[in-house]
């Protein structure tokens, strides 16, 4: 493999870790191995730390694919916590409000899903990377600042019901890039009048690549430092700024 020329890794994103944390990992097992200083390795579609699956790992001039990479479909599969909600909409911050959630019903539940199919609009969270000001949303939100975020236009495929209680429920969702998966789970508590937020996450596909197909961050870890990796004569002229 030639990992200047440039190559692509799908990981399955840890719980907990940032993407930057993953990317991190990837570039300097690849530059000890390499014995190289610098590599530019990006990924296409960021993850919150809360969330797992799916990431798609570029090095070297693949990381040119980026954005085209990043435009794929993204399918997720997300538990969505009625009845409460929080200020960043998943599990990062405590519960700001309580709400009834006996008039939840799994019709009333599909009807309100259906309703989100389709082009629509959505305000990310005021916890997202976001820029405001050339400020990320998020450093604001953290220390309390306003935040105002203008709607953004997305396309939802489908959202599939899996599981439901009148407390919770467990969709599969087929979207557009760009979508916050936090701020569908605060819209759909919204349109239930119960409130919502996100308890779990995980993108399982990106494109045509599905998480089966992926590598714990271990095994890519692995397969980095036994793979054959070619390297050119003279490296000097390629070994660009990380990304």
């Amino acid at each position: 493999m030639n990992f200047i020329e440039g190559e692509i890794l799908y990981i399955d994103k840890p719980y907990t870790w940032t993407s930057f944390d993953a990317v991190k990992r990837i570039r300097g097992s690849l530059l000890r191995r390499m014995k190289i200083k610098k590599l530019k390795v990006g990924h296409a579609g960021t993850l919150d730390p809360l969330a797992t699956g799916v990431m798609v790992i570029c090095t070297g001039r693949s990381t040119k694919l980026i954005e085209t990479l990043q435009a794929r479909v993204k399918e997720y599969i997300a538990t969505i916590a009625l009845g409460a909600t929080t200020p960043s909409f998943d599990l990062e911050t405590e519960i700001d409000a309580t709400y009834p959630t006996d008039h939840i019903t799994h019709e009333l539940v599909s009807d309100v899903l259906s309703r989100f199919v389709g082009r629509i609009e959505q305000v990310p969270p005021s916890f997202s990377a976001c820029k405001i000001d050339g400020e990320r949303a998020y450093k604001r939100a953290r220390r309390g600042a306003e935040v105002t975020i203008k709607p953004k236009v997305l396309v939802i495929d489908e959202i599939e019901l899996l599981e439901f209680t009148p407390t919770s429920i467990t969709i599969r969702v087929v979207c557009s890039k760009g979508t916050y998966i936090r701020a569908l789970a605060r819209d759909i508590g919204k349109a239930l009048q119960s409130g919502g937020h996100l308890t779990a996450l995980r993108r399982t596909k990106v494109g045509e690549i599905s998480i089966d197909k992926c590598m714990t961050v271990e095994e890519a870890i692995k397969f980095l430092n036994e793979v054959p990796i070619e390297m050119p004569d003279d490296t000097k002229g390629d070994n660009v700024t990380d990304n």
